[in-house]
């Protein structure tokens, strides 16, 4: 859908300067509609493309969140109006079966046919294409983008790419000229732009053409079955195009101004943009994208499912961490796996909070300005997320009221009513510590050198009185490290994490023990003192 954005002429000058990054790529996108000499009143295209081959993942959902900072922060800064297009490519050809799908066996029958013409192999859809697509439009919607959803099978067979196909025909030596000297001595054998539909087996043909004729709008071929000339129109949806002809051929018929795609794309985004050239039309502004990779390093796949899923961030994490995540340094390449979910939980907030302290230029350097539209709400947390998850370890938490009950005496006054994103928060970290952490955890014995240390810190921590604050308590661990005399307190740290919690990684100790509670804190060691903690695990 378009959009015509509210103008605001102070917002708009702070943006000319702004050094966030979707203010950079916007005024790439000015600069490039100044050099077309573009008239102002036309609509500005977003786009980015979708291929439906296997589930949507959250590289999926990154490109769109990205896009649309991108075209909010245009808006900011032009007040013109703009449309995001989200392009399925659902016509291509099914490559391989993905590996996480039921049905393998079936779907395998299908390789080389149209993807809206693969049977669903969920049964809920009238095609595996379709399947994909719905899954894609609902958790796009379920983030309220604003977007145009276009199928490639409906504008190929609908007549809308007609017009476009016939200029690929009539620049067919140039777009040649362009692939060839790609590609190796046997593809350029057999190289065709065009994909003509088998009228036998409705695959999608990768045959050489014999000739092709721009006047009827026709190409000749084999016919691999028979061995005959076949001759088919171009147009109608007779014939799709190879990918990076077809890309092209989409950014000059729905006139793309902007679009950005993974560093896995640079080479073809710049054949594209020569066949582009071709055809008489302007590359549409961009940049290359850092790919995301799993907890082992390896590029995350649709069809291997690998990574994380949309829906697997959105039960440990909330959506505006997600956002946060796909945010932040784009052009670097980030693993994406559980662990991560917590520590953007808590930079989210952390940035939400500094929100109410900066100046209209500062908010549009803060990324909770680009992930609300301009309209984020200050918020803080008066506890850290990561805190109430070490303190649902601890307690081995069921439900939310386990740590409210912390809570309430950590910070008086504050409510699942006074504090419901809190609430919200406590319920990830308690479906987080259930999945995630219990499943891992690992307690160790303290040895009798380390059990002097554990009871040192326990006499130190009873001497304190019971209003002592976060900081206090910590410089009483931090004291009882260097008295131990470990080199580096890290160390030490980390020996109260897997003798206390459980894990190799934590929390400042001082703000848990507070949280905690002093008598549960000096409870908890005195545990540890006599080896009852993590029974089940040691046995």
């Amino acid at each position: 859908m378009n959009h015509v954005p509210h103008f605001n002429q102070t917002i708009a000058e702070l943006a000319n300067n702004a050094k966030a990054w979707p203010f950079v790529e916007a005024r790439n996108l000015v600069k490039r509609l100044e050099a077309q000499s573009d008239d102002s009143e036309k609509e500005v295209i977003f786009e980015t493309g979708y291929g439906p081959s296997g589930l949507p993942h959250i590289g999926t959902f990154g490109e769109v969140v990205r896009t649309s900072m991108i075209r909010h922060a245009f808006e900011v800064l032009s007040g013109r109006k703009t449309r995001l297009i989200c392009f399925s490519d659902d016509m291509d050809g099914l490559r391989k079966v993905p590996d996480n799908v039921p049905n393998k066996e079936e779907l395998a029958k299908y390789l080389e046919m149209p993807l809206t013409k693969v049977p669903d192999p969920f049964g809920t859809h009238s095609s595996f294409g379709a399947h994909n697509n719905a899954r894609l439009k609902a958790f796009l919607d379920n983030f309220g983008f604003e977007y145009e959803f276009l199928s490639a099978t409906e504008l190929y067979q609908s007549g809308k790419f007609d017009e476009a196909l016939l200029d690929v025909l009539s620049n067919y030596e140039k777009i040649i000229n362009i692939i060839l000297p790609t590609l190796g001595a046997d593809r350029q054998a057999t190289y065709s732009p065009f994909l003509p539909g088998c009228p036998h087996t409705g695959k999608v043909l990768q045959v050489p053409l014999k000739s092709h004729d721009k006047q009827a709008g026709t190409i000749c071929y084999l016919d691999p079955i028979t061995g005959k000339e076949m001759t088919t129109e171009v147009t109608g949806g007779n014939c799709k195009l190879q990918w990076k002809a077809d890309w092209a051929m989409r950014w000059h018929a729905l006139g793309v101004d902007y679009e950005i795609s993974g560093k896995d794309l640079i080479d073809s985004v710049t054949l594209s943009s020569k066949i582009l050239r071709a055809l008489g039309s302007t590359p549409p502004a961009g940049f290359s994208y850092e790919l995301f990779l799993d907890q082992n390093g390896e590029k995350i796949s649709k069809s291997k499912g690998n990574g994380l899923s949309v829906e697997e961030w959105l039960t440990y994490g909330s959506p505006e961490s997600l956002s946060l995540f796909m945010y932040a340094q784009p052009k670097r390449a980030k693993r994406l796996f559980f662990d991560i979910i917590p520590k953007t939980v808590d930079e989210y907030f952390t940035h939400l909070g500094k929100i109410a302290e900066s100046d209209e230029a500062g908010q549009l350097e803060n990324p909770t300005w680009h992930i609300h539209k301009g309209n984020p709400v200050a918020l803080t947390l008066p506890i850290s997320f990561s805190l109430l998850l070490n303190l649902a370890g601890v307690c081995a938490a069921e439900d939310n009221q386990v740590i409210w009950s912390y809570v309430g005496q950590y910070a008086p006054g504050v409510t699942p009513q006074t504090h419901p994103h809190l609430d919200v928060l406590i319920g990830y970290a308690v479906t987080f510590y259930q999945d995630r952490v219990r499943p891992e955890k690992s307690y160790r014995l303290a040895s009798a050198e380390e059990k002097i240390h554990l009871q040192n810190l326990k006499e130190a921590l009873s001497a304190l009185p019971e209003e002592a604050t976060a900081e206090d308590i910590q410089n009483q661990v931090y004291a009882i490290g260097k008295q131990a005399e470990y080199e580096n307190l890290r160390d030490w740290c980390s020996c109260l994490y897997q003798i206390l919690l459980g894990q190799k990684q934590g929390p400042r100790m001082g703000s848990f023990f507070k949280l905690y509670g002093l008598q549960s804190s000096l409870a908890l060691l005195e545990d540890a003192l006599n080896d009852r903690l993590g029974q089940a695990e040691l046995t």
